[in-house]
């Protein structure tokens, strides 16, 4: 019930999704349905996820060179999940969809994260695979792999990294030869594959980066190809197995309950694959998945730092030990560890995190739904330059934040927490591999500041920044948030400062001066971006207060959470914005045999 709390409140307060459904593309829909969704998602989620998210974490799946075998309940899941028809729920109805708005899609698929993240990770992938195929797949290929996909019938996977070239993609060396009859040969292997294999469908679709011979260099000269597990007969049925062998499941730390594979394409002659789209575009087609993926990578990281908030709130509130540092009398009760001050402190921090990282996927959600619905091109034009700015912030900053609020979590249970009979060490270690997922928080501060910010002269980030300034402008009218807000201003004159500097040290002494310390850069952007969250987060709850509506001690908890995050994380951007103003050189001049 609390996470229902925390997405009705975002979607229908924070957000505004009514003004949705007076658009003509979610017409169908309603505040009713919406909320029935979720209600469906949530009851879903405890009954066929969450029961056995513990005992997937203590059986991981095994390969016994044939299959690979994982334990009964993640088909019982994954089957509830497609007949429940989440799979296609934010399709259109022309590709067999229920044609949902994303920001209701991506709140409904945050129940799934935080009862079981890797049950959850099948349909995920599955659900950004057929996006993929849906915007750069031809029609034959839309009715053989994104139909069955979205019916639940097919998974799907994305294969980028290749074992020695990493994120290096410019460096991969899988080989796709053309064939007489339209078809590609593919060979070479691919490392770190999510769900690259399993028994839970009909079929697997991968989506194969690869090179032609003879095509351009380095990034340049990489396709896209869809590689099924099974090759498909005249009536689009899985027939013979496609020359793609699992050559091993990969060990992780957690996540475990996702298979994780090292996959082999050729050994046999080479896998047929089926070009999408232009020859050498491939990358460009596979940020459609990738960035749709870093969204859903911050949201499952938002979750599982909400989920790690409640377990240990409610650990504090039963849990009693101590009493008040005033209290002289051995003999009295202790009192609930909640009412320790620096219990207090560490559940703030989760709140301020998770809550946080969770409004901002929400809001990159409905950006997509804004572009959907926009009415000329420059309108949507505008909002894919401002997604675009803010898709590096929403991998990065719940993935890095809501780790330290699952650290939190587990000091708050004190020892308990550090044992298998509570769940926040696992969200620990399912959270952790988060800031590796989908491009590393290193790339994304280069994403940011070299292609997002520099590369297109800074507009994008100006124009954000106007948005931040209308509702710093509304904040400083509250005297409530005065002092907030104009701390937000500051921010964003310490960014503009950092930027220009930044920009001029590109032109004088090259990219390596400039973006050396882009990680940097990134968590002071992300760091302002959650102050705009906060910020909107906290006049939302004063309107709700003074109209008299609303649960006043959940609405005074965001206050109280706004507060402590100006106060107390928001400042630690001063001395950080000092480092990249005077472009710190440690990172560039100390040599690697120092250390």
């Amino acid at each position: 019930m609390r996470l229902r709390r925390e997405l009705e409140y975002q979607l229908f307060d924070v957000f505004g999704m009514d003004d949705l459904f007076k658009t003509s593309h979610y017409a169908d829909h309603d505040r009713n349905t919406i909320v029935g969704a979720l209600e469906t998602a949530e009851k879903l989620a405890e009954e066929k996820f969450a029961p056995f998210a513990a005992k997937l974490d203590a059986n991981e799946p095994t390969f016994d060179g044939e299959k690979v075998h994982l334990i009964e309940e993640v088909q019982e899941a994954v089957d509830a999940y497609v007949a429940a028809g989440f799979m296609g729920a934010g399709f259109d109805y022309d590709d067999g969809g229920m044609q949902m708005p994303v920001i209701a899609c991506q709140a409904i698929l945050s129940f799934f994260c935080a009862a079981n993240l890797p049950a959850a990770g099948y349909p995920f992938l599955t659900i950004g695979a057929a996006n993929l195929e849906r915007v750069h797949a031809s029609e034959e290929q839309k009715k053989l792999f994104m139909r069955p996909m979205i019916e639940g019938r097919f998974f799907g996977t994305m294969c980028l990294s290749e074992p020695e070239a990493g994120s290096s993609l410019a460096d991969i060396r899988t080989k796709a030869e053309p064939q007489d009859d339209g078809t590609y040969r593919i060979t070479g292997s691919k490392m770190w594959i999510s769900a690259g294999d399993h028994e839970l469908s009909e079929n697997i679709v991968h989506h194969v980066l690869a090179k032609i011979p003879g095509g351009p260099p380095g990034v340049k000269g990489i396709s896209l190809f869809i590689v099924p597990k099974y090759l498909l007969d005249e009536a689009g049925a899985p027939t013979q197995r496609n020359d793609v062998k699992l050559a091993g499941l990969n060990h992780k730390m957690g996540y475990r309950g996702t298979t994780n594979t090292l996959l082999n394409f050729g050994e046999e002659g080479g896998a047929v694959g089926y070009l999408v789209g232009e020859p050498h575009r491939g990358l460009a087609y596979m940020f459609q998945m990738m960035n749709e993926a870093r969204i859903g990578v911050g949201m499952g990281a938002a979750a599982l730092g909400l989920a790690g908030y409640y377990a240990s709130l409610q650990y504090a509130k039963d849990r009693t030990q101590g009493r008040a540092l005033s209290d002289k009398d051995p003999q009295s009760p202790p009192v609930p560890i909640i009412e320790h001050a620096d219990v207090k402190r560490m559940l703030l921090l989760q709140k301020v995190y998770s809550e946080g990282a969770m409004s901002l996927i929400l809001y990159c959600a409905s950006l997509v739904d804004l572009h959907e619905t926009a009415q000329t091109g420059e309108e949507k034009r505008e909002i894919t330059r401002l997604l675009d700015l803010l898709t590096p912030v929403a991998k990065s900053y719940p993935s890095e934040y809501c780790v330290q609020a699952n650290s939190l979590a587990i000091q708050v249970h004190g020892g308990y927490g550090y044992t298998r009979d509570f769940p926040v060490e696992r969200h620990y270690r399912d959270n952790r591999l988060n800031p590796i997922h989908e491009g590393t928080t290193g790339i994304q501060g280069l994403d940011l500041l070299g292609r997002k910010v520099l590369g297109d002269g800074g507009e994008a980030l100006t124009r954000f920044m106007g948005l931040v300034g209308e509702t710093t402008a509304a904040a400083k009218a509250n005297p409530r948030l005065q002092q907030h807000a104009e701390a937000l201003e500051q921010s964003a004159a310490l960014i503009g400062d950092i930027t220009k500097a930044l920009g001029e040290a590109a032109l004088k002494e090259g990219p390596e001066r400039a973006l050396a310390n882009a990680t940097l850069y990134l968590d002071v952007f992300g760091q302002y971006v959650i102050g705009w969250i906060w910020l909107r987060q906290a006049l939302t709850a004063l309107r709700l207060l003074g109209a008299g509506g609303g649960d006043e001690d959940y609405l005074n908890g965001k206050l109280a959470a706004c507060d402590f995050f100006f106060r107390w994380e928001l400042p630690k951007i001063g001395p950080q914005a000092l480092l990249l103003r005077n472009l710190d050189p440690a990172t560039l001049e100390t040599e690697g045999d120092w250390l």
